[in-house]
């Protein structure tokens, strides 16, 4: 049997070389050429060299907004990691195209914990003056999201009520 990798490189490289990525092989080991957490933000989307030449290129990145800022800063050792990849100063420039990466899997947001018994009750006898039952249901949903997302490391104080 064969490595996937081999036959994945072997289809691949032509369709990427014509894309300006002669090196198919950077975009499908891109998580172990600039490391996972910055694979995760960016996709090289072309490499772009001067007429006739094949080094000081610009590499071409798709890069969530919310990283460009970091992926800027860090610029020198992406490039130095991408030149170390291909053996050759290959990238002199990165240019940074800011959205949303292709396919890129949006994290649901993670749900609240389960409430103690305590936290619970006292959730409960804080919301009792309230005869509103739409209302009175309306708070206790979010009542119940705010504390499940608060560590269970104190009970919730006794509600007062005002004069």
């Amino acid at each position: 049997m064969k490595s996937i990798a081999i036959s994945v490189s072997k289809v691949a490289a032509p369709v990427l070389g014509r894309r300006g990525l002669a090196e198919a092989e950077m975009i499908l080991g891109w998580a172990a050429v600039v490391g996972e957490d910055l694979a995760r933000d960016t996709l090289p989307i072309k490499l772009a060299f001067g007429k006739g030449d094949r080094v000081d290129g610009t590499l071409h990145l798709k890069v969530v907004s919310a990283a460009a800022p970091e992926v800027r800063h860090r610029e020198p050792q992406i490039i130095e990691r991408i030149n170390g990849f291909f053996g050759y100063r290959a990238v002199a420039h990165l240019k940074l195209t800011q959205g949303p990466l292709p396919n890129a899997a949006i994290p649901s947001p993670k749900p609240p914990r389960p409430l103690a018994a305590a936290e619970t009750t006292a959730l409960h006898d804080s919301l009792d003056g309230i005869s509103d039952p739409e209302l009175k249901a309306a708070l206790e949903r979010w009542g119940q999201a705010v504390l499940g997302d608060q560590p269970a490391s104190r009970p919730l104080a006794p509600h007062r009520k005002s004069r």
